[in-house]
């Protein structure tokens, strides 16, 4: 009786073997992630992209079971470090931070190496309004000021690289306003804030690691490019107070490679939206100037279509273009 019971079992034993091995996209991204999952920046250390990467890790590694190791692989406009990422296996373990300049923007400024709205978009992350930010010995001591002086000269303003999110922000400002400005991209935010806080160029429409130079007394704060003034800048005027009509907003996302997995990429969204929702992860966020602002994969893909109508807009008024690094 026993020997019978037992070859009854061994071909549903065998089925069930076959299932756990073909098993769909669901159950296989149960076991995702198996390793650490590199998080690559595509800009150097010291900017508002790295900034929200670190902050990001810890959370997300803890909640993943995987430790989130952050890589730095900057390089024109942050297109290097998003063409590293999308050429790495679709399995869910090498992810990138994106934004303007890599994905909505990208596109109208030069051929990219990937296809943007065919990378695994996760979420956007952040969001946050740009900081025109100046050299303290900048004669100009309040927006009007600014904008009088940009008239009567040029102002060298710096940003993170050509078509960089920064720079589409100041271009933006300088169509609208009509001054003149003369652009200074560098290889990342980094640098471009030490050149900013050692008074080689003028002005910066930067991301929120700027507030640390203008805490420290080492760069002003001259206006602000949300609609409305920030709280953490309360005394600091929109720049629509003096250009009516003036916004631009400065986000951050997540990608994986192309082909990842639907299954990956729906539980690596929830994941990283819970992680955000947390209160004293949000807060740690908000205290550096990083507003969450997290989106479903679908709601995520309406924004980064629209965003690539808006910055299309500005980069074919401002005739820009990307014809090398």
């Amino acid at each position: 009786m026993q020997g019978k019971l037992r070859r009854r079992m061994l071909p549903a034993a065998g089925l069930g073997l076959l299932a756990g091995i073909a098993a769909p996209g669901p159950a296989r991204a149960q076991a995702w992630p198996t390793r650490p999952v590199r998080l690559i920046v595509p800009f150097p250390p010291g900017g508002g992209v790295d900034l929200t990467a670190r902050l990001l890790a810890e959370p997300l590694g803890r909640v993943l079971g995987q430790s989130v190791v952050v890589e730095n692989r900057g390089g024109a406009g942050g297109i290097l470090g998003v063409e590293a990422m999308s050429h790495a296996p679709p399995d869910g373990h090498v992810l990138s931070l994106t934004g303007a300049g890599t994905t909505t923007a990208g596109p109208h400024l030069r051929p990219l190496p990937y296809d943007a709205m065919g990378l695994g978009h996760v979420t956007r992350l952040v969001r946050m309004p740009f900081i025109l930010a100046v050299r303290n010995t900048l004669p100009a001591r309040s927006l009007a000021e600014f904008i009088a002086l940009g008239r009567a000269g040029e102002i060298r303003w710096a940003s993170g690289g050509i078509g960089t999110s920064q720079h589409l922000a100041g271009e933006l400002f300088k169509q609208m306003s009509g001054i003149a400005m003369v652009h200074v991209p560098y290889r990342g935010t980094g640098p471009a804030l030490a050149d900013l806080a050692a008074g080689i160029v003028d002005a910066y429409f930067g991301d929120p690691a700027t507030l640390a130079l203008i805490n420290g007394g080492q760069a002003r704060a001259m206006a602000v490019t949300a609609p409305e003034r920030w709280p953490l800048l309360p005394e600091t005027p929109a720049v629509a107070e003096a250009v009516p009509g003036y916004a631009a907003e400065n986000w951050y996302g997540l990608a994986a490679p192309p082909g990842t997995p639907p299954p990956i990429l729906d539980r690596l969204s929830a994941t990283v939206r819970q992680v955000l929702a947390e209160p004293a992860t949000a807060a740690r966020f908000e205290a550096a100037g990083l507003h969450p602002a997290t989106l479903s994969i679908a709601e995520y893909r309406d924004f980064l279509r629209r965003d690539t109508e808006t910055w299309g807009r500005v980069v074919r008024a401002g005739n820009i273009r990307v014809d090398g690094d």
